[in-house]
């Protein structure tokens, strides 16, 4: 009869086996071994996403020199910022939000309807009560929009799809499909320092406060984490709902701002405003590298990302492209945005 096998428990936990010529387990890994390949993947060189987009945005910025004489100009870029301010703020809460995982489709007729609350009190009540229950509007959508997705239950892009139906309606309805002048409230076109608009000191307030949030506070952080797994974010005791709730309602503030910042540079507000202004901003947003999925993104990139549209439309036009081809070229960049953000999660992954 054969000698019985025996086995003898090794001092990691796992068995070694004891029969004469039984090739010996190889030792398993410990805490401090690499697995293989590891230490490739650790040596790969990887560029910052912000570093293409300035290399990206330099490239724009040789380009359009060498095409118009004018493009280099002080007042050409202050032109360009102060298109950019009021997308920019709106860009700042569509952060917060794609950050999050969700988004806000009625920002644009949002601004609309902020804009017409203003024209119709100011003549009636004077700035000092418009101006407040303007703003106060616009948070107020948010928090229509953050009830409807974080309690009701419904999704994102069909809560703000139908809100931004609904208060585009209200205001051709309101306000007749007219162009309403409003008077006394020129303050966003005043140039108190560089000859700069005071919207464009605005909007960089707005992003440095807005980037400071995401970065230093624990809501920030939350948003992150809700972001990349809310069904994790949850166990672990996070107030997953409060925290999208806040979400909408900061997008809310912005789109309030953004209103009072567009009236005051135009001095008229009318059905048509905003029209189109949620593509920018999620297309900035987007390619600054903010993830549709969410948990990922900044607002540093952002701003690169809007400079990025603004000077690709400011050196269309000093190219006397027609307007509606530059719309084509915002489209493209929105479907080129959206490819490279996938491409970039399937190298994550990958790795």
């Amino acid at each position: 009869m054969s000698e019985p096998t025996t086995i003898h428990a090794s001092p990691t936990g796992g068995a070694a086996s004891g029969a004469t010529g039984g090739a010996s387990a190889p030792p398993p890994p410990t805490a401090g071994t690499p697995e293989p390949g590891s230490a490739t993947r650790k040596r790969g060189f990887r560029v910052p996403s912000s570093a293409a987009l300035v290399a990206f945005l330099l490239l724009e910025v040789a380009f359009f020199s060498a095409r118009s004489p004018y493009f280099l100009n002080w007042d050409n870029w202050t032109n360009i910022l102060t298109a950019l301010s009021v997308v920019g703020v709106v860009s700042c809460g569509m952060t917060f939000l794609l950050v999050a995982g969700q988004m806000d489709l009625s920002v644009g007729s949002g601004i609309a309807f902020t804009g017409l609350v203003l024209a119709e009190l100011a003549p009636r009540y004077g700035l000092g009560v418009a101006v407040p229950v303007a703003l106060l509007t616009g948070i107020l959508i948010g928090v229509l929009n953050g009830f409807v997705v974080t309690v009701v239950g419904v999704n994102a892009l069909i809560t703000t799809l139908g809100t931004m139906a609904v208060f585009r309606g209200l205001t051709l309805a309101i306000g007749h499909g007219q162009n309403i002048a409003i008077d006394g409230i020129g303050w966003g076109i005043a140039r108190p320092f560089l000859n700069v608009p005071v919207t464009v000191y605005v909007f960089l307030a707005a992003a440095v406060l807005a980037s400071l949030v995401l970065a230093v506070t624990v809501y920030g952080r939350s948003l992150y984490t809700v972001g990349a797994n809310a069904v994790a974010a949850r166990l672990v005791g996070l107030p997953v709902g409060r925290t999208l709730f806040l979400g909408f309602v900061i997008s809310g503030l912005c789109v309030g701002l953004g209103g009072l910042m567009n009236t005051s540079l135009v001095g008229s507000t009318s059905g048509t405003t905003g029209t189109g202004l949620e593509l920018a901003a999620i297309t900035a947003v987007i390619l600054g590298g903010t993830s549709l999925s969410g948990g990922k993104g900044g607002i540093l990139g952002t701003v690169l990302g809007l400079l990025i549209v603004g000077v690709l439309t400011n050196g269309l036009t000093l190219m006397n492209v027609d307007s509606s081809w530059q719309q084509v070229a915002t489209g493209i960049l929105l479907i080129a945005a959206v490819a490279f953000d996938r491409v970039r999660q399937g190298l994550v992954r990958e790795s």
